[in-house]
């Protein structure tokens, strides 16, 4: 009814939503038919001469610059309408210029999120950046890829050390798939506790703040040719040597037997230094746990920082001697020899937490406890006295029973009274405050220790007098009882966890019978985002099936068939749901160059030949020998026939072919209708999206022309640096465009503007395939690789998730519905077991191979599990 009909919101302009009329905001028709006002138009960006990008559709569409939007047509539907809806009104307050918001992004299961990426990219060193030595330390290389910079720069011939942290993914041997170097890092700390993964995020970015006093970490390092190595924290090792290094003969200390003067300035020098480099690690909220002299180096200058590589060893060393102190019968004992033995100190509350580490209820009076910077007081003020006296310090009680743990009552007590005597005896009276503070550090209770910052100003006053001490009063907040970031306490102190010898989960299984794997059962709806992630959960070869006599040149799909081209000039069909060879199609009297499917009222599959022909096959039951129609190019003996096709959504068939042009041909009856001329060498490859066709050449650019009139649109590529490389392939959607380049290398434009350009392959690429951001590339180096195209309109980033080996030279990608389908030139026999699993995605390989004296196509399919949900 009238009454009740819903009054309509009148049209507004994609732009600036504001609603159209006659006069401020007039809707004029785009190309691509979508309608945007007049004052809009002019302020939209034109990249290219008389082009701009519609704001709706994105499509890049003709624009008379010159004449301006008034010589476009007016949208008169629109206007009629918005004159019906809207009362007539003299003030036209336009809304804000907003755009709609439209996910530019192109949506695709992610092998990790951007954030998290970003956070850790810059943090992995090349794998050639780094040579090891025997005495297992390293050396920054002078290689290309060693020059790279990530978020602490480094020089080249700079010693540093390595601290295994964790153990990187194993790598199965039976499969074909392989993590890229930086996708297999990224996966390790995408796979730690979240705990873990902030304490080394702490630790790398303690390096970059604390500079001075804490020795730099370069990032994360791993040998690419060890299967199943560790993940290197790559440290910087100072010249200057540890304290360890420069004081392991002073067995009686700084101050002597005598009470030697003189050494009470080198050791307040020396202490001062070792108080500030721990200062500096608790101002990152880090908390060692456990400290010794080789925790400490000394720099190019004379200064002193504190070393986390050594600080991680330290505590696993810690954790050696806990845990080899296991089952024998006076632990503590144990203990103390091997923290004597490596001098190193950990305080009595964290070393009650590793014993009993895993225990559900802790009853002791050491529980009660806190670790937090109070902890490194201990441990700071035994480094200290060991400086002070060296072999006089006593040793440590640790009296350990089963029921109370740590016996700290008589013993305990007893020691420190004893290094009180020893220091009174050393110092005498000179220094009272030096002995108070460091026998207060050696509390039990790490409430009662001093702070940090009193134990350096007591040092402090040894070298300046406080009149003169300027920096007195420059005061340092860190409280005693926070907890902070315990290294030893953490997972990164654990040495790396070998990798389980037990099978996986998604460990296939050798199939028993001699039957066809039933795994194309629910294969339409498998989608392709989670292809990628299901590679490295297993994969292996099914199936060889034979046909072709020479090299694949193109696959396509549609109408439930696989299509493949060869150079033995026929077209091959076979079934996607066993992949049976079903029909092939003969009769082209040249190599089958490219091949297209048309998903039309009436499904076509077109092929098109080194001759110049153009064969039209129609695929309803029962398929046909012969060729619905076919027709031929215009046949010039100095170029060699058709390498590329595309079809366009208004039945328009293109052909990239050998004299340098692109024909547009009616699929109905083969007329010729125009020629788009331009490029100056061979179109190798053509595609379409949005309304828009693009070729490329060998002469190395690629070139846009709109559909509606096949005039072109813009030049890509004439304008980079350099030597201009032949394009062997393109693939596109509405916002990416990749190109493939004979020297191995892909060029990435984004709405037109060159992004990023990257190297993937020794030699030629050959075949491209991209899903969602997932792009595939093969070529002459006989390996698939997988990238992930990120970033937003200001970068974009390729990321190497991995590759595949394959056994010869790729020629074709396909991607579709969960499998990836390739084809390559191999001359082998191959043989593969079969296997199976539930659920799998598959991998198609087309292929030649030799069988006897005649030539095959051998197709294997390859079955991954399923993704984890997400």
């Amino acid at each position: 009814m009238a009454s009740e009909s819903v009054s309509m919101e009148p049209p507004e302009c994609p732009v600036c939503l504001q609603s159209f009329d006659d006069e401020e905001a007039i809707p004029r028709v785009l190309s691509c038919g979508h309608s945007v006002c007049e004052a809009c138009l002019v302020e939209l960006p034109q990249r290219y001469p008389n082009t701009i990008r519609c704001p709706a559709c994105t499509q890049l569409v003709k624009f008379p610059s010159q004449q301006g939007p008034s010589s476009l047509p007016k949208n008169i539907d629109l206007l009629r309408l918005c004159l019906q809806h809207s009362p007539p009104s003299s003030d036209h307050s336009r809304k804000p210029n907003q755009r709609s918001s439209n996910n530019d992004g192109i949506h695709c299961s992610r092998f990790w999120s951007d954030e998290f990426y970003a956070t850790w990219k810059d943090w992995i060193l090349p794998h050639d950046a780094v040579s090891v030595y025997e005495d297992g330390l390293g050396r920054f290389g002078s290689s290309s890829s060693s020059k790279a910079k990530g978020r602490v720069c480094f020089g080249v011939n700079r010693t540093v050390s390595f601290a295994p942290i964790v153990s990187l993914p194993p790598l199965v041997n039976d499969i074909k798939f392989r993590f890229s170097y930086v996708a297999r890092i990224i996966k390790c700390l995408e796979g730690m506790n979240e705990a873990v993964r902030e304490g080394l995020g702490l630790i790398l970015e303690a390096s970059v703040r604390q500079g001075s006093r804490v020795c730099r970490v370069y990032g994360l390092w791993s040998e690419s040719e060890v299967v199943d190595g560790p993940l290197y924290l790559v440290c910087e090792r100072h010249r200057g040597g540890s304290l360890l290094d420069k004081f392991s003969e002073l067995r009686n200390g700084f101050v002597g037997a005598n009470g030697d003067k003189g050494g009470f300035l080198n050791f307040a020098i020396i202490g001062k230094g070792i108080c500030e480099s721990v200062l500096a690690l608790h101002l990152e909220g880090l908390v060692a746990g456990c400290l010794g002299l080789s925790c400490f180096y000394f720099d190019e200058l004379g200064g002193i920082c504190v070393d986390l590589n050594e600080v991680l060893v330290m505590g696993k060393k810690s954790i050696d001697a806990v845990s080899c102190a296991t089952g024998k019968k006076d632990k503590g004992e144990a203990i103390r020899k091997d923290c004597l033995e490596d001098e190193f100190f950990i305080s009595p509350e964290v070393l009650f937490r590793l014993l009993h580490k895993g225990a559900v209820t802790l009853d002791n009076e050491h529980s009660r406890y806190p670790i937090g910077y109070g902890s490194d007081v201990w441990s700071l003020a035994c480094v200290l006295l060991w400086l002070l006296i060296g072999n006089a310090l006593p040793p440590i009680p640790l009296e350990i029973n089963e029921e109370n743990g740590l016996d700290g009552s008589g013993s305990y007590i007893c020691w420190v009274e004893k290094v009180s005597s020893i220091l009174e005896d050393r110092i005498g009276s000179e220094y009272p405050s030096l002995r108070q503070t460091l026998c207060k550090c050696l509390d039990i209770n790490p409430g009662n220790r001093p702070e940090m910052v009193d134990i350096r100003k007591c040092i402090q006053v040894m070298l300046v007098e406080p009149q003169f001490d300027f920096l007195c009063n420059l005061e340092v907040t860190i409280n005693r009882n926070d907890a902070g970031h315990c290294l030893i306490l953490a997972e990164l102190c654990q040495l790396p966890k070998e990798s389980s010898k037990e099978p996986r989960e998604c460990e296939l299984q050798e199939k028993e019978d001699d039957g066809q794997p039933d795994f194309v059962q629910d294969r339409e709806n498998k989608s392709d985002e989670n292809f990628v992630a299901g590679l490295s959960k297993g994969m292996t070869e099914l199936k060889d099936l034979k046909g072709h006599l020479d090299c694949i040149t193109g696959l396509a799909i549609g109408g439930g068939y696989l299509f493949s081209s060869s150079f033995d000039k026929t077209v091959r069909v076979w079934s996607l749901q066993d992949f049976s060879h079903l029909h092939t199609f003969r009769g082209h009297e040249n190599k089958v160059m490219a091949l297209v499917y048309v998903d039309d009222e009436e499904p076509l599959c077109i092929s098109g030949d080194g001759g110049g022909g153009i064969f039209i096959w129609g695929i309803t039951a029962p398929l046909r020998q012969d060729p619905l129609r076919k027709w031929y190019e215009k046949k010039d003996w100095r170029f060699s026939g058709i390498h590329s096709l595309a079809v366009s959504r208004n039945l328009f068939l293109y052909t990239g072919s050998g004299d340098r042009t692109i024909k547009a041909w009616s699929l109905k009856d083969g007329t010729l209708i125009c020629t788009m001329n331009g490029h100056r060498s061979v179109v190798s490859t053509l595609a379409v999206c949005d309304d828009v066709l693009y070729s490329g050449s060998w002469d190395g650019t690629i070139r846009l022309w709109s559909l509606n009139d096949h005039s072109p649109l813009t030049v890509l590529g004439e304008d980079m640096p350099g030597e201009l490389k032949s394009i062997m392939a393109i693939t596109c959607n509405r916002h990416l465009l990749v190109a493939a380049y004979e020297n191995g290398c892909i060029k990435v434009w984004r709405n037109d503007m060159f992004m990023n350009s990257k190297t993937l392959h020794n030699g030629a690429i050959f075949a491209m395939s991209m899903q969602g951001k997932c792009l595939y590339t093969g070529g002459w180096d006989k390996n698939i690789n997988i990238q992930e195209l990120s970033g937003d309109e200001f970068e974009l980033d390729v990321k190497a998730f991995g590759s595949i080996t394959c056994s010869s030279v790729v020629t074709a990608i396909l991607c579709s519905q969960g499998k990836l389908y390739v084809g390559y030139g191999d001359k082998s026999i191959k043989s593969r077991a079969f296997v199976y699993i539930t659920f799998p995605i598959a991998l198609v390989y087309v292929s030649d191979s030799v069988n006897g004296k005649r030539k095959f196509l051998n197709l294997e399919v390859a079955l991954f599990p399923p993704l984890p949900p997400q």
